[in-house]
């Protein structure tokens, strides 16, 4: 499939030749997997802006360009395209924190974790504005709280050895995975929008909380992995 949208017609005139003829008007043409990633980006800029109540097919036809039908044919409606923008960054974060988790040393996976999630707030604000708000698609994934248990179950497995190693009982590693990820993910909300202190030292702090509990914190949490910010 090929879309087209004309461009402004070139206004301009040659008074010295006054017989030469009208230039005609070119058209840009777009393929469909262009279009489409057109309006996955118009409407991930949107939804992380407005929410998803907040936003309309109108706008985002719009802003592409194009007439309404064109969103629909691509993804049904605004619901479609909320969905498959959803997936695409639950997909990145998920890549990412599991991506980054490479040390042997599980206070090093700690910090590789919490750089992981800092990382993508940082490089994908849109993307994680749009993940913490309530999903309003009827569906068992796309929720932030999914998300969570999806990276809380990588965990998982590296505390259920840890666990058994230390004399612990590894079926609490779930219980642990869970407050550990969310603790990170929570604190990950709140530092997107003030971002102080700096990424390395949130990633410090929390790995301080999560490593040393209370009663044994560090005055001045240190970094073990080779990440310094």
């Amino acid at each position: 499939m090929i879309d087209d949208v004309a461009t402004d017609p070139s206004t301009s005139s040659d008074k010295s030749r006054p017989s030469a003829p009208s230039r005609r008007a070119r058209r840009v043409r777009m393929t469909g997997k262009e279009r489409r990633e057109q309006l996955l980006d118009i409407g991930r800029a949107l939804f992380a802006d407005k929410g998803f109540e907040g936003t309309s097919v109108e706008e985002i036809a719009a802003r592409a360009g194009v007439s309404k039908p064109v969103v629909y044919e691509h993804f049904g409606g605004k619901e479609g395209l909320y969905a498959v923008v959803v997936d695409r960054e639950m997909r990145q974060l998920l890549d990412m924190v599991t991506g980054a988790l490479t040390a042997g040393h599980p206070r090093e996976l700690l910090e590789q974790a919490a750089f992981a999630l800092l990382d993508y707030i940082e490089s994908y604000t849109d993307g994680f504005r749009i993940l913490v708000r309530d999903s309003p698609v009827a569906q068992s994934t796309g929720t932030f709280a999914s998300l969570i248990s999806d990276i809380a179950t990588q965990v998982e497995d590296i505390l259920g050895l840890e666990f058994k190693a230390r004399g612990f009982d590894p079926k609490l590693a779930p219980l642990y995975a869970q407050a550990l990820v969310g603790m990170v993910a929570l604190t990950g909300q709140w530092w997107l929008d003030v971002r102080k202190p700096k990424k390395a030292e949130v990633a410090a702090h929390l790995v301080n909380l999560c490593w040393h509990g209370l009663e044994n914190l560090e005055s001045k949490p240190r970094l073990i992995g080779h990440r310094k910010s």
